[in-house]
């Protein structure tokens, strides 16, 4: 299973907005690998599909694994479900069920029917990590969302002159360029523009910069910030004014966060990473629209200065907001603690 998901990244950025998915031919009896296959691009075959044609034909009384429950419906491709029974394989073995309604459950019984053994839930939650970005856009209909944020060891993003170029180290803001990468979408706000004049680019040979979503519903910004630039890159401004943007920027309005996240999604913005100041900051963990958390912290203490949040109102330990599934790495002096918005 740990093979699928090494498979299944190999298409990264290419499949969107499908999952990612690993599939793998194994012949039980002699313990070894038969064939390998993973869905490569959006429209093309899937996982499935590919590791049994690679198997040319050594599939029969053969167990086949997949990170993720086989399609049992006709979309772009046929149902990958109708082919495992077709190629007489005798066990199944998924990771996790399709969130997807159309899938849900339906590719498991259709296998099952076959006489198929299927054993669901290995690996299930490494599978949920490697497909977090399809799990949102599926089940809520919105953009994964993760909020990186830059603080000295008390919390503060700058001084009280607003000086914050460099808080963390070198390698910390490398680190920062690859994430960068590994997301569809930027966004930040108006403050954060006006203060620092960001790029918002990835600064990596090779890698892609994301596309830029510019929070300014007040309309505090002209354009001839960095992150209008005509740079091939796509732009989106969430504006409220009838101001007339440049041919290179596309213009939403701004009602609620909620309704915003739902019409990048149909828009095609899948995922999305918020490097932005304290008010877009807390709005955002407010309204719980952030679904993970990149914090980097520096060993520095600055005593006053600007919060990375404020005004979340908690009263209550319990009512705080908390992080799960935490995992921290070290950049020579500098932590990062990633997790999960505990809902």
């Amino acid at each position: 299973m740990k093979k699928c998901f090494t498979l299944a990244k190999k298409a990264k950025g290419k499949n969107m907005p499908n999952p990612y998915v690993g599939a793998i031919v194994w012949d039980e009896e002699k313990k070894e690998i038969i064939s390998c296959g993973y869905h490569q691009k959006y429209g093309e075959s899937h996982a499935e599909v590919n590791a049994i044609k690679n198997a040319e034909g050594n599939t029969k009384n053969k167990t086949i694994i997949v990170n993720l429950e086989p399609c049992s419906h006709y979309g772009k491709t046929p149902p990958c479900a109708d082919l495992i029974v077709k190629s007489g394989f005798k066990k199944a073995v998924v990771a996790m069920i399709d969130p997807n309604p159309k899938v849900q459950n339906k590719g498991i019984e259709k296998l099952k029917k076959a006489g198929i053994e299927v054993i669901v839930g290995v690996l299930e939650n490494e599978a949920k990590e490697l497909n977090k970005v399809f799990l949102k856009n599926i089940i809520h209909k919105k953009p994964y969302i993760m909020l990186k944020c830059a603080t000295t060891l008390d919390g503060k993003i700058a001084t009280k002159t607003n000086e914050s170029k460099w808080i963390t180290n070198e390698k910390a803001r490398q680190q920062v360029q690859h994430l960068r990468s590994e997301y569809q979408a930027i966004m930040t706000g108006s403050g954060t523009i006006l203060k620092d004049n960001p790029s918002l680019n990835v600064r990596i040979k090779n890698k892609k910069s994301p596309i830029r979503i510019i929070f300014d519903p007040n309309n505090k910004l002209n354009f001839n910030y960095n992150v209008f630039k005509d740079d091939g890159v796509r732009i989106i401004l969430i504006n409220n004014s009838n101001i007339k943007t440049p041919k290179h920027i596309e213009k939403i309005g701004f009602e609620t966060f909620d309704k915003l996240f739902k019409d990048l999604y149909q828009k095609n913005i899948y995922s999305i990473m918020i490097e932005a100041g304290q008010g877009l900051n807390s709005i955002l963990l407010k309204e719980k629209e952030v679904d993970e958390i990149n914090h980097f912290i520096a060993p520095k203490i600055f005593g006053n200065g600007l919060d990375f949040v404020s005004n979340l109102e908690t009263i209550k330990v319990d009512d705080s907001i908390e992080l799960e599934n935490i995992k921290t790495k070290i950049y020579d002096n500098n932590i990062l603690i990633n997790g999960k918005i505990k809902k």
